[in-house]
């Protein structure tokens, strides 16, 4: 039985549908080149782990977003669920109403259904579900970031009051520190993804958001793994054995 779910969500850089997109084609990887969190399906996935991986790119429908617009606080700058906007606030994509019905229900819940289904497996087995959702971030504001701030963390520790426990964030965090990186919880980003069905009334699903900063792994101004990357990839899978160890009860 898989130990950890491992949700990547934002890996790939497929455009399985381009209606209503307004970009060339150059525009519109130029988009996908900054957004896409590199290889993190690398960094994270393991043979001992589940991995949750979207299939598709953030900037064709983003499974971390809220379907509601009134509930997610990007939508108001044109990056909800299906991004009409680009980084820069330039149209990038006509959405319909009937395409959005579409996508939503073919690729954003169909992710979440298999997402779901990984949470009842390890809910039957252990009891408990250990979720860790994993990205990684630009070492420079992007433009539509709501924090500014140009003082980056290595490594960013996302929380959720009810479904991250304090022992679990300190562990995290003390992990990083204690290696020598510098970490910060809930900036430049916060929040963890937790499946709805569970969300806020279940404290049997924990979870916990790790960022990484992409200054670690990539060649400056590019999306091409440094020298580095191996490392920073030991260091990832490491956390993980740590987490698993300590907070992942046998059944």
């Amino acid at each position: 039985m898989k130990q950890l779910i491992l949700h990547i969500p934002h890996a790939s850089t497929q455009i399985p549908d381009r209606r209503g997109f307004l970009l060339s084609g150059e525009a519109l990887q130029e988009e996908i080149i900054k957004l896409t969190d590199w290889y993190t399906d690398e960094l994270f996935a393991n043979n001992q782990d589940e991995a949750v991986i979207a299939p598709f790119s953030r900037v064709f429908c983003d499974v971390e977003r809220f379907t509601d617009d009134s509930l997610e606080p990007m939508a108001k700058y044109g990056m909800g669920v299906l991004y009409e906007k680009t980084d820069e606030g330039k149209p990038m994509r006509h959405v319909s109403a009937a395409l959005r019905f579409e996508v939503v229900e073919k690729y954003f819940n169909e992710h979440h259904r298999g997402l779901t289904e990984a949470v009842e497996r390890q809910l039957k087995q252990y009891n408990s579900a250990l979720l860790i959702d994993c990205h990684s971030f630009p070492d420079t504001p992007l433009l539509r970031d709501i924090d500014q701030d140009p003082q980056r963390p290595d490594f960013n520790l996302g929380t959720d009051a009810f479904h991250t426990s304090p022992e679990l964030a300190n562990f995290a965090e003390q992990f990083f520190v204690e290696r020598g990186f510098t970490v910060e919880i809930n900036r430049p980003y916060a929040g963890t993804l937790v499946p709805l069905r569970w969300y806020n009334n279940d404290k049997r699903v924990q979870s916990l958001m790790l960022e990484v900063n992409r200054r670690l792994y990539l060649k400056p101004g590019t999306n091409e793994k440094c020298s580095n990357f191996k490392r920073v990839h030991g260091v990832v899978q490491e956390f993980l054995n740590h987490i698993r160890e300590r907070f992942r009860q046998r059944p």
